[in-house]
């Protein structure tokens, strides 16, 4: 009960408030309206609301504040995602608001955040043993720019995942889940740290999956910039204070992250900016080759249940050996359909 009832509130709260987030997006024209806001990446001629994080916001801020205790490093999560909210409302009202400053802002966001207490104070080697991070000053500061680095990732990984209806939430919701579970397996010894990490696990995967009931195909509202970039937050932050399990968030979310190395460098070699985007995505290539919404975002979440599924049950150098299979797997299907997917494309059937 303890855990339950946080994540019902969150996803109660986050599902209430989206009816009047919607009316609120279309009375201060926070809209994608593929006429007024152009964009390579549409994919898609109706007019939705945007500012799906108001309503996550909401979700995520009541429950943590009435089922966790309030910490330092609480202020830094409230802070930054509040951060996020405005930026990403500033960013549905002003079409071309500069991707350069939300960059900027995120790595604000998430120096705040580090700077609550939220840093990597070790990792598991792989081969063996721990390798700590706060053994001098030298190290410690190196530890938090990862850390930093770790969460602006996140956060851009997950706002360029969120291009077909249901696929950034769905892929949240499971890694939320996955990292609570974690969280539940780490507390042998009845930690409460642990347990209150679980509730913001859920917490965060009750908001995602109320905004997914909403944001499933066709989309009544979309996540925007404020939604998918709280949710990459949580779940940053909550794999640097699940024991600093970088390695499992990774292996969930190895779908995303191997895409989004893939769409970073790619964009660079072609000598174009890397914050600008394209129709150059897995989930693009999905759609050209003839999946439905739903298809691609079954796709990803089916994909992240069963590589949490496995990251859950490996050891580290499990989820090393896994991740780098998987994903030379997975880059190798993106890179079949950059270059061969027109061999892929659905016919129709032969009529003659």
């Amino acid at each position: 009960m303890d855990l339950i009832l946080p994540t019902i509130i969150s996803f109660l709260v986050t599902a209430i408030a989206v009816p009047p987030t919607i009316m609120f997006a279309k009375k201060f024209k926070l809209l994608d309206n593929p006429k007024a806001r152009p964009h390579p990446a549409h994919i898609q001629k109706r007019t939705v609301s945007r500012a799906g994080g108001l309503a996550v916001f909401f979700g995520i801020v009541l429950a943590t504040l009435v089922f966790t205790p309030f910490e330092k490093t609480t202020a830094g999560i409230l802070i930054g995602i509040s951060i996020l909210l405005l930026i990403g409302l500033l960013d549905d009202r002003y079409h071309n608001f500069s991707p350069y400053l939300r960059l900027i802002s995120q790595f604000i966001v998430a120096g705040i955040v580090v700077g609550s207490g939220i840093g990597i104070n070790f990792i598991t080697n792989p081969l063996g043993g721990i390798i700590h991070l706060d053994t001098s000053p030298q190290i410690i500061i190196l530890a938090d720019f990862l850390a930093v680095v770790w969460i602006v990732w996140v956060m851009n990984m997950m706002n360029w995942s969120k291009g077909v209806d249901g696929q950034m939430p769905g892929i949240i919701t499971i890694a939320a889940i996955v990292l609570g579970l974690l969280s539940l397996k780490l507390n042998q010894s009845a930690d409460p740290a642990q347990i209150n990490l679980a509730k913001l696990a859920f917490i965060t995967a009750g908001a995602s999956f109320g905004l997914l009931i909403f944001n499933w195909h066709p989309a009544k509202i979309f996540p925007g910039f404020s939604g998918s970039t709280i949710l990459g937050l949580m779940i940053a932050v909550l794999a640097i204070l699940s024991g600093g399990k970088l390695a499992t968030a990774g292996l969930v979310l190895l779908i995303p992250a191997t895409d989004f190395a893939y769409t970073f460098l790619r964009r660079i070699l072609q000598g174009k900016s890397p914050v600008w985007g394209d129709r150059g995505h897995l989930h693009h290539k999905l759609l050209e080759i003839g999946f439905s919404h739903e298809q691609i975002a079954l796709f990803y979440i089916l994909g992240s249940v069963i590589l949490g599924a496995t990251a859950l049950s490996l050891s580290s150098y499990g989820k090393l050996f896994a991740a780098a299979l998987i994903g030379i797997i997975i880059l190798g299907g993106i890179l079949w359909l950059n270059f061969f997917g027109q061999y892929s494309k659905r016919r129709a059937q032969d009529n003659g």
